[in-house]
């Protein structure tokens, strides 16, 4: 029987939503025992949390001061001793798990199968290439660790149990490096949903014109209480920062609803959106790539367009 251990991803003593749509695809591998492991200084609310996500075993937590941050070259040697015994090691493909896996992938001699969007069997996963445009089905070694990220966007979030799994200490004698310190934090703050979790995103792109103008887009995402994207082209032109940026080098989503405006659609950021719901797009350019994908398509002027459905919304 397969033994899976996922590891949790959490930022202010809070689980990040990744983890639960990882234990998703932990589930779908039939039959398995799913662990989650918490690595944090103070462990109990994030190990709480973690206990009630349905199809969990058992959390598994390490307190060590060590782990106030999320270092990966503190936390991926303690991961390494934490799976011994366990066929799978599954992390969230975002920042955090793109930064982690490959390094216990390394610690234990294996390699690392990236971005899981469907499983076939323990052993065989299918997962995305040349940004999106292919989807290809991969075989790993039965005969060691698998350590796989799961593509968030293509996984829904594992509902909430009934009742908790049960929450064990684990003492890890792990030696550690000293060369890497945490130094600072910086991170964003908005009273909008958040980009990779919402379920209505409201994205900008070049064909909004300048930071300024980009007012546009942020007055009508709180209009119908959406988080805000923006392309790649409109990021580097300077109009917002590039924590909202949706596609390959940015963020991958899936909301219920997305809404490109002044758009084009290059395949950089197609790759960002193939799992959303209802895609409707907005550009001046009838032929633009954009429409080829969307759902609803309205070609016009933006600073006309945008002001009307406004106006229709009350």
């Amino acid at each position: 029987m397969s033994k899976i251990l996922v590891i949790a991803e959490h930022l202010g003593g809070k689980l990040n939503s990744s983890t639960a749509r990882a234990v998703s695809a932990a589930v779908a591998v039939k039959g398995a025992a799913i662990d989650v492991l918490v690595l944090a200084d103070s462990v109990d609310s994030i190990a709480a949390e973690a206990a009630k996500i349905d199809g969990v075993s058992r959390v598994l937590t390490v307190a060590r001061a060590e782990n106030a941050h999320p270092l990966a070259a503190v936390l991926a040697p303690q991961i390494t001793k934490a799976a011994a015994g366990y066929s799978h090691v599954f992390v969230p493909s975002t920042t955090f798990g793109k930064d982690v896996a490959p390094r216990v992938a390394a610690l234990l001699g294996v390699a690392q199968v990236s971005d899981v969007m469907s499983v076939e069997a323990a052993h065989t996963f299918k997962r995305p290439i040349y940004a999106g445009n292919a989807i290809i089905t991969v075989e790993a070694d039965a005969a060691h660790t698998v350590v796989a990220t799961i593509r968030s966007a293509s996984w829904p979030a594992a509902g909430a149990s009934a009742s908790s799994a049960p929450v064990e200490a684990l003492t890890i004698d792990a030696a550690l490096p000293t060369h890497t310190r945490f130094v600072e934090l910086k991170q964003g703050s908005s009273d909008r949903p958040d980009l990779q979790s919402a379920g209505k995103v409201v994205s900008g792109g070049r064909g909004v014109g300048s930071k300024e103008n980009f007012d546009i887009i942020f007055k009508f995402a709180d209009k119908i209480g959406a988080a805000v994207g923006a392309s790649r082209a409109a990021v580097d032109a300077g109009y917002v920062p590039s924590d909202l940026q949706v596609g390959q080098t940015g963020k991958i989503i899936a909301p219920e609803l997305y809404m490109a405006i002044g758009i084009s659609g290059a395949i950089q950021h197609l790759t960002g959106i193939k799992d959303a719901g209802t895609i409707v797009a907005i550009n001046k350019d009838g032929e633009a790539p954009i429409f080829e994908i969307a759902d609803l398509g309205l070609v016009g002027d933006l600073f006309k367009i945008i002001p009307e459905l406004e106006a229709a919304l009350g």
